[in-house]
């Protein structure tokens, strides 16, 4: 199944808070408030939300009267071109071309993080590459456990050390131990929740510190996980990490079990974020690279 089929499929109950587009676009009068007042109304149904669905009804309400659009079939049109090019051409590469080079996985607990990173890490090497699980997340009972099972699930090394240890030393043997052994990309978790978020921020700090001081030259890619399922809440969550991890690309996770969908050009509005990969299902692989105008004609087809 190619990435449309899985997105299509995917988007299902995103698409169900938008099957009034066709209507709303039957009875298109750019002079008439309840055309606005519906498509406002769809796209915070989507969870598009308000920040962002303000711009959107600005931005277009300007395409509408410039273009001077009268037929809903071309209002229509216009509309899904402004939402592809809000999202734009999102790089979804990730840039991984030193070796090691460096995956740094946060967010907070019960997104997916894990299991994103046993999909990425399969789908990696599959691509060839000898990938480095290392096992950050010292906080969370049973985290460790869980990586390791995804490590021999995906044919990865992973370096672990003991419950409630100093991730940071976690951090430092494994990128030790991916120089010995001629590792093509490590892949670190991390705790998505200490005692407060001082400690959470300060333990990610000391992690990207030994990560520069160890491999100054290598290319680091620091994924921020999202449950699409949380919506706006989301958004708020990454906006806290965005202040102190650097956050290089999004991966959302469980699109296909919610339908807040919308969230995607939140990200791309609020966040200047690119969305890297989305989770669909719950295989191996069903963590398929973002493409932007696929996931546009996905939603509104």
């Amino acid at each position: 199944m190619g990435f449309f089929d899985k997105m299509f499929s995917g988007l299902s109950k995103t698409r169900k808070n938008i099957e009034e587009l066709e209507e709303i676009f039957r009875n298109y009068d750019p002079d008439d408030i309840d055309f606005y007042d519906e498509l406002e109304e769809m796209l915070i149904m989507a969870d598009v939300g308000g920040e962002t669905t303000a711009k959107i009804l600005y931005d277009y309400k300007y395409i509408l009267i410039r273009r001077r659009i009268m037929k809903g079939r071309d209002a229509k049109a216009a509309f899904v071109e402004y939402m592809h090019d809000m999202l734009g051409d999102m790089d979804t590469h990730l840039k991984l071309c030193t070796k090691p080079s460096v995956i740094l996985m946060v967010g907070v607990n019960g997104v997916g993080k894990t299991t994103t990173i046993g999909k990425l890490s399969a789908r990696l090497r599959e691509d060839g590459k000898k990938v480095l699980l290392c096992a950050g997340d010292t906080f969370r009972a049973a985290a460790a456990e869980q990586l390791n099972v995804w490590a021999e699930r995906s044919g990865a090394d992973i370096v672990r050390h003991e419950e409630g240890g100093d991730p940071a030393s976690v951090v430092y043997d494994g990128i030790c131990a991916a120089k010995a052994r001629g590792v093509d990309t490590i892949i670190i978790d991390t705790a998505g929740r200490l005692h407060n978020k001082a400690n959470l921020m300060n333990e990610l700090n000391k992690i990207t510190r030994v990560i520069r001081r160890e491999l100054p030259e290598a290319d680091v890619e620091t994924l921020m996980v999202l449950d699409a399922t949380t919506g706006q809440n989301g958004l708020i969550q990454a906006k806290q990490f965005l202040e102190t991890a650097g956050i290089t690309g999004i991966v959302l996770t469980k699109l296909d079990g919610t339908a807040k969908g919308g969230i995607v050009f939140s990200i791309a509005n609020e966040l200047k974020l690119p969305v890297k990969y989305v989770g669909v299902g719950e295989g191996i692989d069903d963590l398929i690279p973002f493409n932007s105008k696929e996931f546009v004609e996905a939603l509104f087809k």
